[in-house]
């Protein structure tokens, strides 16, 4: 698995690991072949179990990459800007961001500069992930794909 598949892994994962929560039995009715009778399920109850449940599990419906990113910032206890840093990105993701593995997700993301100068490259390569992660999926903030 390449870095970036580990990153969406941990980003798109993040959002499934969000307990859903429980419906019982007497907020939601089966339903009868009678169409025309009332719905009994509250807009509240509706809302509330449709609120919780994760972003990635409903198809089409993108993954906060934001949130999740700053929710592993708030976990993580450092100071860290992965608005801005590549380097910070991942490792409030727990990640290896040593120059090795961002070369190695340079390559996987078609990076054609010169790796050595890796301020250029980092640049590159927190553009390329956020629009490679709103390309998969993510919902990423406008302002972070300029």
């Amino acid at each position: 698995m390449g870095i970036f598949s580990s990153i969406k892994e941990k980003l798109f994962g993040k959002a499934e690991e969000k307990p859903a929560e429980t419906i019982t039995a007497e907020a939601v009715k089966p339903a009868t072949a009678d169409v025309s009778a009332t719905p009994t399920v509250s807009n509240e109850a509706v809302a509330t179990s449709t609120a919780s449940q994760p972003a990635a599990a409903t198809p089409g419906q993108p993954v906060d990459v934001a949130a999740i990113l700053d929710a592993a910032v708030a976990k993580n206890g450092q100071k860290l800007d992965w608005r801005h840093s590549i380097v910070d990105m991942m490792k409030a993701l727990g990640m290896d961001a040593s120059l090795k593995e961002r070369k190695e997700l340079a390559d996987e993301l078609g990076y054609t500069g010169d790796k050595n100068d890796s301020a250029s490259m980092n640049i590159w390569l927190h553009k390329a992930l956020l629009k490679a992660l709103a390309d998969n999926g993510g919902k990423v903030p406008a302002d972070l794909l300029d």
